[in-house]
């Protein structure tokens, strides 16, 4: 079959990616070689695609209270109780929260529903836990949500710098590029951010700078660059704010980074006698309850040099999710309007309901997310749709939210599975086709507009979310202005607007587009926005022009504003959270591959060597942390990677796979002011040893059923795998195994040392291994990586835990996209003499796709390199 072109459903990067079916459910993926945002190349999550695009779990019929029903049952209570809320308590009683997970027809529709028809902006999207602050940000400077540049800039920058972005791990391909560019022109890379990250590997300087700070830290450059001569006079007469800005960045002290004054005069340097800059930002400065300042204070610093629009210069935030950029294009946040246009703009407003037809329009902004969920928990939302997003995981303070949705008297949630821990606490689910079976455009962080095309045949009874949206909106009574066929209707409609955008003087302008035939929709390449009449493509504003109704920019004064949460006796530690190499989000999708899920398989804390032993946690322990909101359970990792007082723990764990692992429970709900922007990298814990009675390890060819105080589990290329914990003593194992793995008859192999508390279990049939349980007082000492391969085997010698002679353990999974384990580089690196990553690279393939695993193996040279020279 021939291959078509799509694109990757994971970062904001939107590569492109070739999609061939083998007709039978299954699909071969490899990067788009033609794609302007990656050029061929995938990360590990984009390689692993195929393994994701099976119907095990899937939501294959609506269901009602839990039983199967018809989408004509289903549709009509939908549509009749939303109509119902709306009579009896108004439009503001309806909330939908969406998610960057759906493509810009998506979007644009349930926009188009609840503004212009229900007539409510109570529609946000999770992408405001990840980007809101710099939508704000941008908007204040700009006056209109704008990215100036283009991925083409890192190619042609001089220095690189990396705030709050492990650029490494969460933007691999990016950061492949941004290497490239290293070795083809000598780009320096500066990485800011209070943890060593990935994208420390390669970076000429590191700012291990104190959480919360980023603003004191621009504010003293800004100041840097006045006392070096540095400033664009010229360029700055298209600015306003200029000296007040200057003056509130003299207020501020630098010495509040934390950072030594050699490398921060160090950086500065470097920034203002490089011309071809380019700052990458992102969560790290996002999350923050001052995130929208943070963004300001950059771009200041942009502004005030003219380092923007320019090839090789300006601010370039790059987005979490695949469509972020196309909901903010549709106005998917509750405080915008479709096509870059103010919800709280009269003539704005009026312009969009009248190409909508639309019988009402709201006058003001709606709930975001956190004040949204409060709502629902306060009674006043009392009809929910959540589509494509799990907020009882996600959310900040997430046990709370969890509890609202419960109390919530109607809460429809659209998903391809119901297996997730907000899809199970819905009354109605709705369900839509996934990634590889949707048609539509995404929009990618450099203004990307590319198709993804259906490649699969929706399985079951799933639909379009368009689809399953614009016939609620039918059966609301808007038979008219839903009566949508297929997509590029949808498009047509959105570019249209789009065009009377531009005629009120926003930059999200792809009007050209207004009369694409389906057959031209079909073929659309990636294509960058604007695309009308006057504009094509390219950069914007290194011509001076801006978007505030005077044309002219705006710098802002700002001083830094530490972390709302504060740390005391009760809670000593400062809580960062983020994203790990080959997990995303809450793994609805990437859980399923078992490569990806051997590289870090269960939740963990990182927590510094001294602050671990001063209170009494070794390698490998388990870990409770709280807060006022919540807690979690975690392996520890001891790692100079966080600073004492600091501590790091990854936020994709769920109820599906780990339930005390998950870690927004801990989060604080505290949002910026401006943005609304939940602070996710600065909440304050305490942390103690999880002093469990027992420890345990699990194999199994079939599903497990933990029961105890903690469990993590996820799957293997032949099975499952989980840790477990308990609180409480066993007092049958037998028994108790039999019932984890759901064996009620299979033979059993038992050794048992009562005296040390080990009890090991092997279930056989056939010879062949079912499931073994390893249990001890502490944690379990066996090959995990090796027993996970065992269930299907012969195994004679399983519950020594170990591999046999003839047989090479390869460790934990280190490269997820050749599957290379530990071990093995080990191997090679001693029996090859091989003493660079480009040698491991030639003699395993380890690190020559998407690389992020490079510092890793960078990492195994060093300490090899280090224990041959002690010797």
């Amino acid at each position: 079959m021939p291959e078509t072109c799509s694109t990757c459903p994971y970062c904001g990067v939107g590569c492109g990616v070739l999609l061939r079916p083998d007709g039978a459910g299954g699909l071969a993926v490899r990067g788009d070689p033609d794609h302007p945002a990656n050029f061929g190349k995938l990360c590990s999550k984009g390689t692993a695609l195929a393994d994701t695009v099976g119907l095990g779990g899937r939501l294959l019929a609506p269901q009602i209270a839990g039983r199967t029903t018809d989408w004509d049952d289903a549709l009509q209570l939908v549509a009749d109780r939303l109509s119902d809320t709306i009579a009896q308590h108004g439009p503001d009683s309806v909330a939908f929260y969406v998610s960057g997970q759906l493509l810009t027809e998506d979007y644009y529709v349930a926009n188009k529903l609840m503004k212009g028809f229900i007539g409510s902006a109570n529609i946000d999207t999770n992408s405001r836990l990840c980007m809101a602050s710099t939508v704000a940000g941008h908007r204040r400077a700009f006056g209109t949500d704008t990215v100036p540049g283009t991925y083409e800039d890192l190619d042609e920058a001089d220095l690189v710098v990396l705030v709050g972005s492990n650029l490494a791990w969460c933007h691999p391909v990016l950061y492949r590029r941004l290497l490239d560019a290293r070795s083809r022109r000598g780009t320096k890379i500066v990485v800011i951010d209070p943890r060593r990250t990935a994208s420390c590997d390669q970076a000429d300087l590191h700012l291990a700078l104190k959480p919360g700070s980023d603003v004191a830290l621009f504010n003293h450059l800004l100041t840097r660059v006045e006392d070096k001569g540095a400033l664009d006079r010229a360029f700055l007469q298209n600015v306003v704010g200029f000296d007040e800005a200057m003056l509130a960045a003299g207020l501020d002290d630098v010495a509040m980074t934390g950072l030594q004054p050699a490398d921060i005069e160090a950086f500065c340097d470097l920034w203002v006698s490089t011309k071809r800059v380019v700052t990458v930002f992102s969560q790290g400065v996002n999350q923050s309850s001052s995130g929208s300042d943070k963004v300001n204070a950059i771009l200041n610093c942009h502004l005030a040099t003219g380092r923007v629009g320019k090839p090789g210069a300006g601010p370039l935030s790059v987005t979490g999710q695949p469509n972020a950029m196309g909901g903010r294009e549709v106005g998917g946040l509750a405080n915008m309007l479709a096509c870059h246009l103010d919800i709280e703009n009269a003539e704005h407003s009026a312009a969009v309901q009248g190409f909508w037809n639309a019988p009402t329009m709201p006058g003001a902004q709606g709930l975001k997310a956190v004040d949204m969920f409060d709502a629902v928990a306060d009674g006043q939302i009392k009809a929910l749709w959540i589509i494509h997003t799990n907020p009882a995981v996600s959310m900040p303070n997430a046990r709370k939210v969890r509890e609202a949705i419960v109390n919530c008297p109607f809460t429809v949630v659209s998903d391809i599975t119901a297996q997730t821990d907000t899809a199970r606490l819905a009354d109605v689910l709705l369900p839509a086709t996934a990634w590889a079976e949707k048609d539509g455009t995404v929009t990618n962080s450099d203004r990307m507009i590319s198709r993804q095309r259906a490649v699969l045949d929706a399985p079951g009874q799933a639909r379009p979310d368009w689809d399953i949206l614009a016939e609620v909106g039918r059966r609301m009574g808007w038979s008219a202005a839903f009566d949508y066929q297929s997509p590029v209707e949808i498009f047509r409609e959105h570019a249209a607007l789009s065009g009377v955008a531009g005629r009120l003087g926003r930059d999200f302008d792809i009007s050209s587009l207004r009369d694409l035939t389906s057959q031209e929709y079909t073929a659309l390449k990636p294509t960058r926005w604007p695309i009308s009449a006057t504009r094509q493509g390219g950069r914007f504003f290194g011509d001076g022009a801006f978007f505030h109704a005077d044309g002219k920019a705006r710098m802002l004064p700002l001083t830094c504003k530490s972390p709302a949460a504060k740390t005391g006796p009760r809670y000593p530690y400062r809580l960062n959270t983020g994203r790990i190499r080959d997990q995303w989000h809450t793994m609805t999708r990437t859980a399923l591959s078992p490569r990806l899920s051997a590289h870090l398989a269960e939740p963990f804390v990182e927590i510094h060597p001294t602050d671990a032993r001063s209170i009494g946690i070794t390698a490998a322990d388990l870990v409770r942390l709280k807060s006022p909101q919540g807690s979690a359970i975690l392996r520890a990792v001891l790692s100079d990677a966080v600073t004492p007082g600091q501590i790091f723990a990854p936020i994709h764990w769920t109820g599906e796979t780990a339930p005390s692992g998950r870690i927004d429970d801990l989060v604080a709900p505290i949002t910026d002011p401006v943005s609304g922007q939940p602070e996710s990298k600065a909440s304050v814990v305490s942390a103690e040893r999880f002093d469990a009675a027992w420890y345990g390890f699990a194999v199994s060819s079939g599903p497990l059923l933990p029961e105890c105080s903690y469990w993590a589990r996820s799957r293997t290329q032949h099975g499952w795998r989980a840790e477990l914990a308990g609180l409480n003593e066993v007092d049958d194992w037998h028994h108790e195994a039999r019932r984890l793995f759901g064996l009620p008859d299979a033979e059993v192999l038992i050794f048992e040392d009562k005296a040390r508390g080990d009890v090991r279990l092997a279930f056989m049939q056939d010879d062949r291994l079912l499931a073994a349980l390893f249990v001890a007082r502490r944690p379990v000492a066996v090959m995990r990586d090796y027993l996970a391969t065992l269930p299907g085997d012969g195994a004679p010698d399983v519950l020594t835990g170990r591999t046999p002679a003839d047989r090479p353990d390869p460790g934990p999974t280190l490269c997820a996209c050749f599957g290379v384990g530990v071990n093995t580089i080990l191997t090679a690196i001693e029996t090859g003499q091989l003493t660079t990553v480009e040698a491991v690279g030639q003699s395993l393939n380890a690190g020559t796709n998407c690389g992020s695993c490079r510092p890793e193996i960078a990492a195994l040279l060093a300490r090899t390199m280090h224990r041959e020279a002690a010797e």
